[in-house]
Order: C-alpha cells, then sequence, then structure tokens
C-alpha cells in the first residue's frame, strides 16, 4: 500500500516521506478501513516539526484525522461490518468517563500510526460511524477539529442557554466547527478575524458580529462594546498566550474561556488578576472519548451539519497540503484524497 512516514521531525515538507508498505491486516478485535481522505490540523506541523511534547515512534505514518471504509474486519468483532463507513478516533484508548493520564500515548499520527496510508487497521472501539449526509473528505475533519469544539462549545459549556454569547478567534477549523455548533444551539456568536474577505464568509456563515483584529487591535474592547459592557459568556481562545490577556477582557464575570490553541505562543507571562477578580473560569479543552464523538456524530448527523473545507489535495501532493496549512491563511479545513 501507498503510505508517508515521518521519517525524521525537524526538517519541515522533508520530514515527510512517501513510501511503499505491506497491506496490514486486522487482529482479533481488529478492522481493517481502506482510508478515503485524511485532514490536516496544527498538530501535524507541530509533530512535523519536532515541537509535540510526545515525539513520533520511528517511521510513523503521520496525520491524526481519517475516514473511510472497513474492508476487513478480525476475529471477534461484533460491531462493524465491511462496508461501514468510519472515522479514527483520536484518543484509541479512551472510551468514555475521565481523561486519562496515559492518553497521548495512545493518540493516532504519533505516537501510534496515523491515518496517511491507503489501508489501516484500528481497534474495533476506536473507530466512529461516519454522519450519513457527509462525505469522506468532510467525515476525515471531524476526528480533532469538530470533537475540540464540540467539548469546548456543547461539554464545558453546558451550562449556557439560547442566547448566551460565544467569541471565537479566527478561521481554523476548531473556530467554524465552534461558530457552527453554538449557532445550531441558539447561542450568539462574535468572531474575530483578520481580513474582509475572510469576515465575508463569516458572514455567509451566519455570523452577524464580526471584527478585523488588524483594523481593531485592541479587539476586547469592540467585544466589550458588542455586548454592553457585560462580555461573553465563553471564549474558544486558540490562540495561546499571544490572545489569552484579551480574551479574559472580552469575557463576563464568572464566564468560562476554553484554552484550546496555543497559535500565538504559550511561554509569555500572563496577568492572572482578571481571573481572580472576575471570578473567570479558565480550562484547558481538547479532543474527547469515543463516546463523547459518538454523540457528537449523531448530533451532526441530526442537524445536517456541513463541514467547511477550504482545499483538497491529492495524495501525491500531501506535501502541498501539508504547506497550505502552513500558511495560515486556510478558511476551513485541508484535506489529502487517499482513495
Amino acid at each position: 500500500m501507498k503510505a508517508f512516514n515521518i521519517i525524521e521531525t525537524g526538517k519541515g515538507l522533508d520530514s515527510w516521506s512517501r513510501v511503499d508498505l505491506p497491506d496490514p491486516t486486522p487482529g482479533p478485535g481488529q478492522v481493517s478501513i481502506r482510508v478515503k481522505a485524511v485532514s490536516l490540523n496544527t498538530r501535524d506541523l507541530m509533530v512535523m516539526g519536532g515541537y509535540f511534547p510526545i515525539p513520533p515512534k520511528q517511521n510513523a505514518i503521520p496525520v491524526s484525522d481519517g475516514a473511510g471504509e472497513i474492508v476487513a474486519v478480525g476475529a471477534g468483532v461484533t460491531r462493524w461490518n465491511v462496508g461501514d463507513r468510519v472515522f479514527g478516533s483520536y484518543y484509541q484508548q479512551w472510551p468514555h468517563g475521565q481523561f486519562p493520564a496515559d492518553a497521548e500515548l495512545h493518540a493516532l499520527g504519533g505516537p501510534l500510526d496515523g491515518m496517511l496510508a491507503e489501508l489501516v487497521t484500528l481497534s474495533e472501539s476506536g473507530v466512529v460511524r461516519v454522519p450519513d449526509h457527509l462525505s469522506y473528505e468532510e467525515a476525515s475533519t471531524l476526528p480533532v477539529a469538530a470533537l475540540t469544539a464540540w467539548n469546548a462549545v456543547m461539554e464545558s459549556g453546558g451550562r449556557m442557554t439560547p442566547g448566551a454569547t460565544v467569541l471565537t478567534l479566527g478561521t481554523g477549523g476548531v473556530s467554524l466547527f465552534a461558530i457552527q455548533l453554538a449557532q445550531a444551539s441558539g447561542f450568539r456568536v462574535i468572531a474575530t478575524t483578520s481580513s474582509q474577505a475572510k469576515a465575508e464568509r463569516l458572514r455567509a456563515l451566519g455570523v452577524s458580529d464580526v471584527v478585523n483584529y488588524k483594523h481593531t487591535p485592541n479587539w476586547e474592547q469592540e467585544v466589550l462594546r458588542l455586548t454592553n459592557g457585560q462580555g461573553v459568556d465563553q471564549v474558544i481562545e486558540v490562540g495561546g498566550t499571544g490572545t489569552l490577556p484579551k480574551s479574559l477582557r472580552s469575557v463576563r464575570s464568572g464566564g468560562l474561556v476554553n484554552l484550546i490553541g496555543l497559535l500565538t505562543g504559550f511561554n509569555d507571562p500572563i496577568d492572572t488578576s482578571p481571573i481572580l477578580f472576575n471570578k473567570i473560569r479558565l480550562q484547558g479543552s481538547g479532543v474527547g472519548s469515543v463516546q463523547t464523538a459518538e454523540v457528537m456524530a449523531r448530533t451532526i448527523n441530526a442537524i445536517k451539519l456541513k463541514p467547511v473545507v477550504s482545499d483538497v489535495f491529492d495524495f501525491e501532493n500531501a506535501k502541498h497540503a501539508l504547506a497550505k496549512l502552513q500558511d495560515a491563511a486556510t478558511f476551513g479545513k485541508v484535506i489529502i484524497r487517499i482513495n
């Protein structure tokens, strides 16, 4: 089968190498999946660059997110049949409940082999059914970006009621899924972006209040103005320490800041006084369990949510897809079509 390997981290796009590998066969309790498409995340750039906290194993297959069709099942498999459409769970050994301390040791795309291959073999308990209305390309965006947004908006923000206000930053996959889920829940969305073109696309998604942070560097003041000085109920904070101080000034007293990304850094000092004096909840948030992914997938199926896709590349141009993600100018998810 054709695949990519991570041959050496820290070498930029040359960290990935096109290889031919033996076709895998499913063992007991496993399923083999013909991967149709994968989607890229900032995490893939971190693994490639050698600055993800847990390094990949030697010659690991990259990319955590993928969807495809089950083509073989191992002995004892009862949950799935050949022909079922599935996507892989990012955490292969987190079925439900509290986040396991060793969860990152069992994540696809390094430390475990990922999805950028024609065939992969996963545990039958580590895959989730694809919503009926989604293509494989669209379904490949669900394991990390969609589930991270789901956890932030629908789980940690579960006390919010229709009419609550959510602030999203930028137009990456997590932020766009958060916008869609928040709107489906009856929440008001305020979004920031860097260009007029992206602002128009956000408005086309139904976002009425868009703040251009290039034109309005003190965007937290505009957020306060838009909320009559009260602040938003929740912030989807994907920037890290470069944007976190503004997010803390944008949220209401007793509100929630979901810290998800580190795009602007993570080592800058932070003034913690707003957290203390305004009783703000600051919470690290990320991907969820298999059970949570199943609930999300059923909901996406019920409301017919369609992921926002930026670009689709073919397998042989996988490195071009990675370069596209690197330029940080995308609106939506970057996809690699395999079969």
